[in-house]
């Protein structure tokens, strides 16, 4: 098959607009998507500066590429979970992607800070739960110590229809209400950007081989059988079957996220007495799990 737009062989089919593209005309349509979701869900301004958290997966790797492309601001944080081999790899591919953008990278590694990886940890707390946890409040606190404008993540659409439909199943009104491709930064939370958010996970591998970008292609092992991934595969045959079911469910969530938010619970917010930052008992859940006596401090001194 040749792409729409040229004579060239066909790189990629798409299914949803249903097309053929070349190498070159798959990368415009792909960068054009990102960023008319930019636009379109007011994620950034020209001159923000933008931490991009890069795991070494394909996800983070493709949003720093085209986030830096596009002639954002960007800098990169990596967070080294401790789980043995996985995390060395991850943490070298991390090193690669940001040396190949020429973009400064900073490493987070939580067993050196905290004195246990994700995994080593005796709770009964589930491991993704605490470990979200802890990502998502050392990528805020170190976006907030380093007056980052914006945190930039790697979630795709088929994260984001995977997690909505987990949380319909459940009724997980709360979630349901703050789900979305942005999160205002309000006081200490600094603003959260999805740029991929309307592109599917299979684009975003055709991405990453057009464009030569290596990443780490093993999975965390405490991933193994997640519910979330049993739910992509549900929506997967759905696709198959029916294309551009992924991007309407989330586009039709959107447009109702009003119902749910009108069921969330006013939460006071007061200062952690441990590291300061916003919670809502004494201690945040972060200090607590983790049992602080002590601030984190991630204040990069440059030269």
């Amino acid at each position: 098959m040749r792409c729409k737009f040229c004579e060239k062989p066909a790189f990629i089919k798409l299914h949803y607009p249903r097309m053929y593209l070349c190498p070159e005309h798959f990368t415009e349509y792909f960068e054009r998507k990102v960023k008319r979701t930019i636009e379109r869900y007011k994620l950034l301004k020209p001159d923000e500066r933008v931490l991009v958290v890069v795991s070494g997966g394909k996800d983070s790797a493709v949003t720093a590429y085209v986030l830096k492309k596009l002639g954002y601001d960007i800098e990169c944080l990596h967070i080294n979970l401790g789980i043995g081999e996985y995390s060395e790899k991850s943490e070298e591919y991390a090193k690669r992607q940001c040396e190949a953008l020429g973009v400064p990278l900073y490493i987070v590694r939580v067993k050196e800070l905290l004195g246990h990886g994700i995994g080593e940890v005796r709770t009964r707390r589930p491991t993704c739960s605490y470990c979200g946890l802890t990502k998502r409040y050392i990528f805020n606190k170190f976006a907030y110590d380093n007056g980052f404008d914006a945190v930039a993540t790697g979630h795709n659409l088929d994260d984001e229809a995977s997690f909505i439909f987990s949380n319909m199943m459940h009724w997980n009104t709360q979630y349901l209400a703050k789900q979305g491709p942005l999160t205002p930064g309000e006081g200490k939370f600094v603003k959260k950007i999805k740029p991929l958010y309307e592109l599917t996970e299979r684009e975003v591998v055709a991405y990453a081989l057009a464009n030569g970008i290596e990443y780490h292609i093993e999975e965390c092992p405490h991933a193994v059988g997640a519910t979330t991934i049993e739910y992509k595969e549900i929506l997967n045959e759905m696709e198959e079957k029916r294309p551009g079911t992924k991007i309407n469910f989330v586009k039709g969530y959107l447009r109702k996220k009003h119902i749910f938010e009108a069921e969330l619970e006013e939460v006071e917010l007061r200062e952690c007495k441990v590291c300061g930052m916003p919670s809502s008992g004494e201690v945040c859940s972060f200090c607590r799990f983790w049992r602080l006596e002590e601030p984190l401090d991630f204040r990069v001194i440059k030269d």
